[in-house]
C-alpha cells in the first residue's frame, strides 16, 4: 500500500475529514455482528476527527463459511481497527464475502476482489486465503484461521513472507501434541479416537497427521469417518459410534460448520468429544487445548492498521502463530457425555477462571 499523503495544511485536513465522513458508508455482506453499528449522520464528523485519521480505507475480506471461530476471528479484527481509529462506518468501508464452504464461490469471490479497488484483503481460512493470494497481486493480503501457510503455499517463508502477503496462522503444533496427552493421560480407557474430517482441507490432513503421530505414541488408534461436505457430518459422526472410544475433530470447517449433529451424537452415547478450537468447546466438546478466536482475529487486525496507517508491506512482516495456550474444560459437556472430571483434570488448566467453563 502506499504511504499516506502528508498533510499540506489544517484546511486541507478538515477538507479531507468532511469528505472522509460523507462519502463513505458501511457495505458489509452476511455480517454476523461485529458490534459496530454505522454512526448517526450528525455524529459522524465528531468520530471521525477524534481518530485523528481523516484518510478514508476500503478493506475486502474473504471468509469460507460461517461458524463461531471465524466469525469471531473476522470480530476481533474489525475490533482492532476500530481501536486504532479505522472505524466501520465513518472512515471505513468493509466489503464482506462469505463462501458458504463453496470451492466455486470462494474462486469467483477473489476473482471479484482482485478487480475492485482495496486498501487491504483479508482471508479468513485456508481455502479463503489461498484463493485470494492466487487472484489479488497489488493489493497488500493478510490472512487468519490459517493452519500451516507453508502447507498450504500461502508463503513460502515464515520470517520474511516477501511479496504482499502475510498473517497469522490459528495452531501452534504444541496444542495437538498436549490434547493427544492429555487424552492417552486422563483417559485411559481411549483405545481408539474417532475423526470426523474432510481430507479435501489441507489443513485438515496437517492437524490429522499430527495428532495421529502424537496417538501412536500411546497406542491409541485414530479411526477416520469422511466427509466430503457439511450435510455428511451427522452420518459420519454416527458411523464411528461403535467404533471409537472417544471422539475429536480439528480445525476443518466443513466439520465446524456441523459440529451440533457431533456434539449431539457425543451426548446421546456418552462418548467424551474433544476439538481443536475454543468455540467449538464453548458450544458443546468437553476440552481442548487452545484459545480465543477473537484475540487471534486481533492480532491479525493490529498487523492490518501497521499496514494501513504505518504504510509496511506485509512482506515484510513476519508469520505470527498462537503461543498462549491452555487446556480449555466445559463441565456441561462433561456432565452430558458422562465424564467424571477429576482433580487431576482441572489441574492441567492454567487459568480456570477463564477456561473452566462451567
Amino acid at each position: 500500500m502506499k504511504t499516506k499523503k502528508i498533510w499540506m495544511g489544517l484546511s486541507m485536513a478538515l477538507m479531507l475529514v468532511a469528505a472522509g465522513c460523507g462519502n463513505n458508508n458501511a457495505a458489509v455482506k452476511n455480517d454476523a455482528g461485529t458490534g459496530n453499528a454505522p454512526a448517526a449522520a450528525t455524529e459522524a464528523p465528531a468520530s471521525n476527527a477524534g481518530s485523528g485519521d481523516a484518510k478514508s480505507y476500503k478493506i475486502a475480506i474473504s471468509q469460507y463459511v460461517e461458524h463461531p471461530s471465524l466469525d469471531a476471528t473476522r470480530e476481533g479484527f474489525v475490533a482492532a481497527l476500530k481501536d486504532a481509529g479505522i472505524v466501520e462506518g465513518e472512515n471505513l468501508k468493509v466489503d464482506l464475502q462469505n463462501a458458504q464452504a463453496d470451492q466455486a464461490n470462494n474462486l469467483s469471490i477473489a476473482q471479484k476482489i482482485a478487480g475492485d479497488k482495496n486498501d487491504l484483503v483479508l482471508g479468513i481460512a485456508t481455502p479463503s486465503a489461498q484463493a485470494v493470494v492466487q487472484n489479488v497481486k497489488d493489493t497488500p493480503i493478510l490472512f487468519a484461521a490459517v493452519t500451516d501457510p507453508l502447507d498450504a503455499k500461502i508463503v513460502s517463508d515464515l520470517e520474511h513472507p516477501g511479496g504482499n502477503v502475510s498473517g497469522a496462522s490459528d495452531t501452534n503444533p504444541e496444542s495437538i501434541t498436549r490434547l493427544m496427552n492429555f487424552i492417552a493421560t486422563q483417559f485411559p480407557k481411549v483405545k481408539k479416537l474417532g475423526l470426523v474430517i474432510n481430507e479435501g482441507e489441507p489443513n485438515a490432513i496437517v492437524m490429522a497427521d499430527i495428532a495421529k503421530g502424537e496417538l501412536d505414541k500411546h497406542g491409541i488408534e485414530l479411526v477416520k469417518a469422511a466427509i466430503t461436505n457439511t450435510s455428511e457430518v451427522k452420518q459420519a459422526a454416527e458411523s464411528l459410534v461403535g467404533r471409537a472410544d472417544a471422539l475429536y475433530i480439528t480445525l476443518d470447517n466443513s466439520v465446524v460448520s456441523g459440529v451440533d449433529a457431533i456434539i449431539q451424537t457425543a451426548n446421546d452415547n456418552k462418548l467424551p468429544f474433544f476439538s481443536a478450537d475454543r468455540d467449538t468447546v464453548e458450544k458443546g466438546a468437553f476440552a481442548t487445548v487452545g484459545f480465543k478466536y477473537y484475540d487471534h482475529g486481533y492480532q491479525v487486525g493490529q498487523m492490518a492498521v501497521e499496514v494501513l496507517k504505518n504504510g509496511k508491506s506485509p512482506g515484510d512482516m513476519k508469520v505470527t502463530m498462537q503461543e498462549k495456550l491452555d487446556l480449555v474444560l466445559n463441565l456441561k459437556a462433561a456432565a452430558a457425555q458422562g465424564i467424571e472430571v477429576t482433580d487431576a483434570m482441572k489441574a492441567e488448566v492454567a487459568d480456570p477462571g477463564n477456561n473452566i467453563i462451567q
